[in-house]
């Protein structure tokens, strides 16, 4: 199952981009926390915790435990929305959902590769096209990551949704067919035959260029000028 993680956080009264400029002129992150039927409440949260707990677990499927100050328990959350700078990469603000046992949520989840694919050893090119799998689940039951066993792959076959190994209770919530991976054939490399073919079709029009027997007249484009009369 998915990894659970704290984050100390104050109520915030103050709105606006002006208070946020202040909040994280201070070392603090304006953030927000709603849900279904919840009142949406204005939190602060210290930047350098904010930024440790963001490096060490995947955001889009950790649960994360709000201790508001002056709340008696802590509030069960998701990370719904990251607000970043749009060069520094610095977190700007920050929305949580919060949760509530027996509601399903919806969630992304890594997808994980395993094993050695004989189609990549064929010369194929392995290809995987969906890393993250939108899913629905209840909140204890969300799954940590999906690893798919690719050691059955030749070139041309592909691993589809449909094919994914989900736990019970998990529904994914894209297209049954998409593909997740597959191997794809080599590319076909030219035969000598047409690379001789290719460089005598080249050879032949270069001779034309160049003004030898058989090339046509250069076309002149506009009026000729006259030619001068012999002087008696």
């Amino acid at each position: 199952m998915a990894s659970n993680a704290s984050l100390k956080a104050q109520p915030r009264s103050g709105r606006g981009k002006g208070d946020a400029r202040k909040q994280r002129a201070t070392g603090s992150i304006p953030a927000v926390v709603y849900g279904h039927n919840e009142e949406t409440r204005s939190l602060s949260i210290d930047a350098h915790e904010l930024e440790r707990l963001f490096a060490t677990v995947h955001v889009e499927n950790t649960i994360v435990e709000l201790d508001i100050e002056g709340e008696a328990q802590p509030v069960r959350t998701l990370v719904r929305e990251v607000q970043a700078h749009p060069w520094r990469g610095t977190v700007l603000h920050v929305d949580f959902y919060q949760i509530h046992a027996g509601e399903k949520i919806e969630v992304e989840i890594p997808v994980h590769l395993i094993g050695d694919a004989p189609g990549v050893k064929e010369g194929g090119v392995l290809s995987a096209n969906i890393n993250d799998l939108e899913v629905s689940c209840l909140p204890d039951a969300i799954p940590e990551y999906i690893e798919v066993d690719i050691s059955g792959l030749h070139i041309g076959d592909s691993i589809h949704v449909s094919d994914l190994p989900l736990p019970e209770g998990v529904e994914a919530l894209i297209d049954p067919t998409r593909t997740v991976c597959t191997v794809t054939p080599p590319t076909v490399l030219k035969t000598l035959e047409e690379e001789e073919a290719e460089a005598a079709e080249a050879a032949e029009a270069e001779a034309l260029l160049e003004g030898e027997e058989g090339a046509p007249e250069p076309e002149v484009i506009g009026k000729k000028p006259d030619k001068e009369e012999d002087e008696e």
